[in-house]
């Protein structure tokens, strides 16, 4: 079991900058894969970025390719995402989520946090 708690959310101009945070309890962090989601209201949650659990490997949705980046620090049992030049459509509930597949597929996904909402203004 493991509990994820989400923080760094807020509102931001379009073209600005966050970072969203994911802490979680327990001792078996380093051994989940991490990913970050997103809910717009009246959608599906959808796929952000992935990183698997040592941090060499990540993915990330095209609709965020060079703009957000995904890390990890398993020494603070802590996943990031960066975001950078943020557009009005970014705007939704952020969601990070732990497993024990490398994959962008919410099922994929046991544990969740309680997710952050961002806000971006145009």
């Amino acid at each position: 079991q493991v509990q994820l708690t989400e923080s760094g959310g807020g509102l931001v101009q379009a073209g600005g900058s966050l970072r969203l945070s994911c802490v979680a309890s327990g001792r078996t962090f380093s051994s989940y894969i991490m990913a970050w989601f997103r809910q717009a209201p009246g959608k599906e949650r959808e796929f952000v970025a992935v990183i698997n659990w040592s941090g060499t490997l990540t993915g990330a949705a095209d609709s965020v390719k060079g703009r957000f980046t995904i890390s990890r620090d398993n020494a603070k049992n802590t996943v990031y995402l960066q975001m950078n030049s943020l557009k009005p459509e970014d705007t939704a509930v952020y969601y990070c989520a732990a497993g024990w597949t490398y994959s962008s597929d919410v099922r994929s996904y046991d544990f969740w946090g309680q997710g952050t909402q961002v806000t971006v203004s145009s």
